[in-house]
């Protein structure tokens, strides 16, 4: 697999002069992002929740903890003066538990991490993108936002509703040159999928899949990378899965 540092370089220079904004990009599907990003030209800043955070090479860096309902505001007043051509929503909580035990605080800051925040940017982003006449919105959504199963209450709530809200989204904006769409990754080899499922859960889940293994975080940034790319003209209000067609069989 390409490690993150060498993305592919076939698209290389397509984002040339564009600006990017990607959330949670420290680590997992949000580094290899970010790096795909900065491979193929564009200027890239990218959010975690700690004052100092490793980072893709040539990425800027703005702390911002998503949980915190008063500093992502701020960050959204911030994000409408900097003129980002491209917005990829991918920070992300997930908690598991039984629907009956599932703690209200619990449900509610799923719901803050993973969809006000992400509605708060999109509108902060829209004004200059609909001044350009041009911008690409890419919310990294999951399976469990196209179907569920059990334990997944909270999470699935605010994936289905980030694809609601980037379907809406899209129709409205389509006429200004703008382009949103969900991605809805299965099970990658990241460190959440690692906290969640462990490592026996993750080769048991690997045997459902129908590729027979786990998808890689540079293989969901190849195809955000396209989505956010002058090369998508016409895909748009779409929630696409990679999971090597688990949600298929």
């Amino acid at each position: 697999m390409t490690p993150y540092g060498e993305a592919t370089s076939v698209m290389s220079g397509l984002l040339a002069g564009r600006k990017a904004l990607v959330t949670g990009g420290t680590r997992g599907i949000g580094t290899a992002i970010s790096a795909r990003l900065v491979a193929d030209g564009a200027t890239v800043t990218v959010t975690g929740r700690r004052m100092e955070a490793e980072t893709p090479e040539g990425c800027a860096y703005r702390a911002v903890d998503f949980a915190d309902r008063v500093a992502v505001e701020h960050f959204a007043e911030e994000v409408e003066n900097l003129d980002f051509d491209i917005l990829v929503n991918n920070a992300g909580i997930n908690k598991i538990g039984p629907f009956d035990r599932v703690a209200i605080d619990d449900f509610d800051l799923i719901q803050q991490v993973n969809i006000r925040a992400p509605f708060l940017l999109c509108q902060a982003v829209l004004p200059g993108m609909r001044e350009r006449k041009w911008g690409r919105i890419v919310n990294i959504s999951s399976i469990f936002g196209k179907i569920s199963k059990e334990l997944r209450a909270s999470y699935s709530a605010s994936k289905f509703a980030l694809d609601g809200m980037s379907v809406a989204l899209a129709a409205e904006v389509a006429k200004d040159g703008i382009l949103v769409n969900c991605v809805a990754p299965g099970f990658i080899h990241t460190e959440m999928t690692r906290t969640i499922l462990g490592e026996t859960g993750m080769k048991e889940i690997a045997t459902s899949v129908p590729m027979k293994r786990l998808g890689e975080p540079q293989e969901v940034a190849a195809f955000v990378a396209w989505l956010v790319s002058p090369e998508n003209t016409y895909l748009t209000g779409q929630n696409i899965a990679i999971d090597g067609g688990f949600s298929r069989v």
